[in-house]
């Protein structure tokens, strides 16, 4: 409730080495907000600095503390009770000094400092030197920044002129698009040709499979033909069998002149002789009319498949 604000002002915020005791560190990033208080009661100052939730310096200065201007724009002193040494860098030696005037320090106890001190106003040179070479590096990122923007302002050339492109790149694409399709359509009747080609094979697929089942029955009905031909062979032996009953018939009826007591049973033996005779014929007759009905079939069967090989 006894402090009161005296000033604010932005800095660079650094703490020595906690290691070497030698080497600043920064403490944040970029310049932060610094803020100097007055304690009415306990006639102390204290100078706190947050960046954004982390606090960076919490520091009570006593008139026994020593606030040192090392150069014209960094000031430090040391914080027994934080156990470290603070260094703020300034962008003015203005505000400097008028933060060097909080606890009445001035460039003569500077003089008196001692050996840690003169390194540090040592290291405080060389932060100099490191913010002269940072101008330096600000100049030198304004010549970037200058090439950078004459890139910019070619490709934006560029840009209109792709966009001028765009128009021919479209057209293009149409007329791909359109020999696109008839590509497709080109596909979609190869594609039916590739598929009636399926049909096609289906088809010679089963008609193979129909002359091996008719091959099958060619090879059934040379079988029943060479049964047949067997069966023939028998015929000249009925024949000759008929002539030699013929001859016997009529050795029997010349021997019936001088046989008349047997010429009944005789009678009876040729009637029954020629009966036979008749009823071989007739079989046989009807015999030759089935075997030459089989050979006409087969031969119409031969002629059938030998038609259906030469159309497939």
């Amino acid at each position: 409730m006894g402090e009161q604000p005296i000033f604010t002002t932005r800095a660079h915020v650094f703490q020595i080495d906690p290691t070497t005791k030698k080497n600043w560190v920064p403490a944040s990033k970029q310049a932060v907000t610094v803020s100097y208080f007055y304690d009415v009661i306990r006639n102390s100052y204290r100078i706190i600095s947050v960046d954004g939730a982390k606090v960076i310096i919490n520091s009570t200065i006593t008139p026994n503390m020593t606030f040192t201007k090392t150069s014209q724009k960094f000031g430090q002193w040391a914080d027994s009770r934080a156990n470290t040494v603070f260094g703020l860098g300034f962008s003015s030696e203005l505000q400097l000094t008028k933060a060097s005037s909080v606890n009445g320090t001035d460039d003569e106890k500077a003089s008196h400092a001692g050996p840690v001190e003169t390194h540090l106003k040592s290291e405080n040179n060389k932060l100099k030197i490191a913010l002269t070479q940072s101008a330096a590096n600000v100049k030198k990122w304004e010549i970037e920044l200058q090439t950078l923007r004459e890139s910019n302002a070619r490709l934006t050339a560029a840009l209109q002129e792709s966009a001028t492109s765009v128009e021919q790149w479209k057209r293009q694409f149409s007329i791909c698009r359109d020999e696109n399709d008839r590509l497709r359509h080109k596909i979609d009747e190869l594609e039916e040709q590739c598929s009636e080609i399926n049909r096609e094979k289906e088809k010679n697929i089963q008609l193979k499979r129909r002359i091996e089942d008719l091959e099958s029955e060619l090879r059934e009905k040379d079988s029943e033909l060479k049964d047949l031909r067997k069966q023939s062979e028998i015929i000249p032996q009925l024949m000759s069998e008929c002539e030699y009953v013929s001859e016997k018939l009529e050795a029997a009826e010349k021997d019936n002149q001088n046989l008349e007591d047997k010429v009944r049973s005789l009678k009876m033996d040729i009637e029954e002789s020629k009966y036979r005779q008749r009823h071989l014929k007739v079989e046989l007759k009807n015999f030759l009319e089935v075997l030459d009905g089989k050979i006409d079939d087969l031969h119409d069967f031969r002629r059938g498949l030998s038609k259906l090989g030469t159309d497939n």
